[in-house]
């Protein structure tokens, strides 16, 4: 008979049980990604996420598993939840903490329910649900599912929805050129400019495997991604022991894109692909060069998808200037379990309405597509 197991650290999970059903070979539910949280100092109560890693066991056998976390405040989650934090408090109820199924600081969409079969993520899902009371969690959320989970939740799941902006290849752009063909003369002439601004600068970009990013380029990024979140008076929770781990763990899924001016790395942009889709994560630089942020964290990642023949590119949470530079309105998904029925009925007429609301937002962009009409 299976049964839930919980695990406060990945590690007491074998990697290759693990992998074995991270079938889609995403890099941020890979053993790897996660552990190395853990392992480097990503993850603290402080900073609300505690590891309680959910796994459906069949004796030795592992038939289902989801990331998750115990969350004592919604940081770092990118759904956005205080409203019912707040709701909770006027009432006199705690709404923390919480369980989350999710990737830690990571609003990247992909499965969340890794298993055998979609039987065994039903049967997952509701041992969570009955174990969370007893824990002493008040709710339970899976965040950024792919579309492969989502009829794992059944009606007693509230469904949100928002909005991103991915970067989808057509089959016939061979090259950057073909791409920006297909923009519209406005927006073509400004992507150009753009580049052409960063160029005159001085500044070249090179693309770096997890490889040739080991070491001192890796080491130069962290030092941008930590300025960049000084900056915004924001806690920068990923260290650089664990950037170079990612180096060593998935060097095939790491692409650092690295901005040298007079051969000093001056920006970089890190991101992570699968074989099918290139993320993009992090963002940093010591001097301010007109263009260079787009060109690092948008224009290389489109190349590089071409190069390589991805069909996609994630570039990060919200954004709508992204329009303009090929990265269509995207819906992603969210659904939240509360123990609290009153809570439960109430937002559940709240979720509705935000749907709607984010159904008309996605239409309205529609009308802002950077690519010449048919």
């Amino acid at each position: 008979m299976p049964e839930l197991r919980l695990h406060r650290r990945l590690d007491e999970i074998p990697a290759s049980a693990w992998d074995a059903l991270n079938r889609s070979g995403r890099p941020f539910t890979s053993h790897a990604f996660l552990a190395g949280l853990e392992a480097h100092g990503c993850l603290d109560p402080e900073y609300g996420w505690t590891p309680l890693h959910a796994a459906l066991w069949e004796g030795d056998a592992l038939l289902a598993a989801a990331p998750a976390y115990a969350k004592g405040n919604s940081h770092g989650e990118f759904v956005f939840d205080h409203a019912w934090a707040n709701a909770y408090a006027q009432y006199g109820l705690d709404y923390y903490p919480k369980w989350l199924i999710g990737v830690p600081y990571s609003p990247v969409t992909g499965p969340r329910l890794l298993s055998v079969d979609d039987g065994s993520k039903r049967m997952l899902l509701e041992a969570m649900r009955e174990a969370a009371p007893a824990l002493g969690l008040h709710s339970l959320h899976a965040n950024f599912l792919d579309a492969a989970d989502l009829d794992a939740f059944d009606a007693s799941w509230l469904a949100r929805e928002d909005v991103q902006f991915h970067w989808t290849r057509d089959p016939s752009w061979r090259t950057f050129d073909d791409f920006l063909g297909a923009l519209d003369h406005k927006r073509r002439k400004n992507l150009k400019a753009d580049r052409r601004k960063v160029s005159e600068a001085g500044v070249r970009l090179r693309v770096l495997d997890g490889r040739a990013a080991r070491g001192e380029p890796m080491a130069a990024m962290h030092r941008f991604y930590v300025q960049t979140f000084a900056e915004k008076w924001n806690h920068a929770a990923m260290t650089e022991a664990f950037f170079q781990h990612l180096c060593e763990a998935l060097p095939d899924a790491v692409v650092l894109i690295l901005a040298e001016r007079e051969g000093e790395a001056i920006a970089g942009a890190l991101c992570l692909r699968s074989d099918d889709t290139l993320y993009g994560r992090y963002w940093g630089a010591t001097f301010d060069v007109p263009g260079l942020h787009f060109e690092a964290c948008y224009h290389q990642g489109i190349a590089y998808c071409i190069e390589h023949g991805l069909d996609r590119f994630e570039p990060g949470a919200q954004g709508e200037h992204k329009i303009a530079r090929g990265f269509l309105p995207t819906r992603t998904h969210s659904r939240h379990w509360l123990a609290e029925p009153r809570f439960h009925d109430a937002l559940k007429r709240w979720c509705a309405a935000e749907r709607e609301a984010t159904r008309r937002y996605r239409e309205s962009l529609a009308a802002h597509s950077p690519f010449r009409s048919p």
